[in-house]
């Protein structure tokens, strides 16, 4: 059994390092920061200190144990699996929706015993598994509306039991995550009319559905107009900005930011992580940020170009899609240039949930391209 977790040495030499060092350092320069916005904050009376530092060092360590045991199983075990683990998260999702944790308007947790999970954050996984499956089975080609809409069936139902716990945030990384997906499945340009036709009338029906809640819809509305609720809805956007325009071009230092010490960020370790990197390390450090991220989200490019395979090329396209919204939908929300969602910044943000799942994609992402030459003995 032991023996069937040993990576081979040639598949070894095939492991893109270089990304994992990358995710590494941004870790690491995650703690640093979850360390800034909370050591000095207190939870029950209690003062927090180093222990959400010290849990998130944990789901890393958790985390390097998923991408090691991931490696070891050749990929197309996903593939092979696919409807398993798709019904797997939506039976996680309906256990939510009829036992799970509210917080903060959403019932997206789920407590098991002193441990509380995320499922859409599996879920997510999921329908890129599934999805990534079903275009392989149609030769990588979307080339007319009735495989749209398989693809777009597959992807609706977990969604749907996302959106209704409710968290919208959640929702349309889902969505551009399976945008990415069929267009680089080579969709034909008269199914994007056709699609795009669909999508339009799919949303005004979902707008005035119910689904969206009223403050969810006033989120988006804020985003337009920061300026018409200041010291409501619009001040965690306000804060955000007055903190990373603070920090100039060096940062006012590590643990110094008045923003973030003065509690003025809200969920400073989670959502709006960002932020603490904008007022403390300055366009220094927020741009080399990026520039991680963006030396991370191109090498995954390259793992889903040389693929050996279709299911292998969309997978990683997919994982590259999710994470690449989230980037840019975490960073846009802290700056005003998105509305404000709850989701995290990969890989950076405090959660045990979004740390192993995006910790699982990034193994599944090097699976790809570890054995992506069709002979490797």
């Amino acid at each position: 059994m032991l023996k069937s977790l040993k990576l081979d040495k040639k598949l070894l030499g095939e492991l893109d390092f270089t990304t994992i060092m990358i995710v590494i350092v941004i870790v690491i320069f995650g703690v640093l920061n979850i360390y800034s916005a909370t050591y000095n904050k207190t939870l029950d009376g209690v003062a927090i200190g180093f222990r959400y530092a010290k849990l998130q060092l944990m789901w890393f360590i958790i985390g390097l144990l998923a991408v090691y045991f991931i490696l070891t199983i050749d990929y197309a075990f996903f593939k092979n699996y696919a409807y398993v683990i798709y019904g797997a998260a939506i039976i996680l999702l309906l256990i939510n929706k009829f036992i799970g944790t509210e917080s903060k308007g959403a019932q997206s947790w789920l407590t098991i015993g002193k441990l509380t999970i995320q499922p859409s954050e599996f879920a997510k996984l999921a329908i890129i598994i599934i999805v990534a499956k079903k275009i392989e089975d149609m030769d990588g080609k979307i080339d007319s509306f009735r495989k749209l809409v398989t693809i777009f069936i597959y992807a609706i139902i977990p969604t749907a039991l996302v959106l209704i716990q409710p968290d919208m945030g959640m929702s349309m990384v889902i969505f551009f995550t399976v945008l990415g997906m069929v267009v680089v499945g080579k969709l034909d340009w008269k199914v994007i009319v056709g699609g795009f036709l669909a999508l339009f009338i799919v949303i005004a029906a979902v707008w005035n559905s119910g689904f969206i809640q009223p403050y969810q819809k006033e989120r988006i509305m804020i985003f337009i107009d920061p300026s018409r609720d200041p010291l409501g809805k619009g001040y965690h956007v306000t804060q955000s900005k007055i903190a990373i325009g603070a920090g100039g071009l060096t940062g006012s230092g590590y643990k110094n930011g008045s923003q973030t010490k003065g509690g003025f960020i809200p969920e400073a370790w989670t959502d709006f992580i960002y932020s603490v990197v904008g007022e403390e390390w300055g366009f220094i450090g927020a741009f080399g940020l990026l520039a991680l991220y963006g030396i991370m989200i191109s090498r995954m490019i390259n793992i889903a170009r040389d693929s050996k395979d279709i299911f292998g090329s969309i997978l990683v396209a997919g994982v590259t899609a999710s994470m690449l919204f989230s980037i840019l939908q975490n960073i846009g929300m802290t700056i005003g240039l998105m509305p404000i969602t709850g989701i995290t910044l990969p890989f950076m943000s405090y959660g045990g949930s979004s740390m192993v799942v995006y910790f699982m994609s990034l193994a599944i992402v090097l699976n790809v391209g570890m054995r992506r030459k069709k002979i490797n003995f």
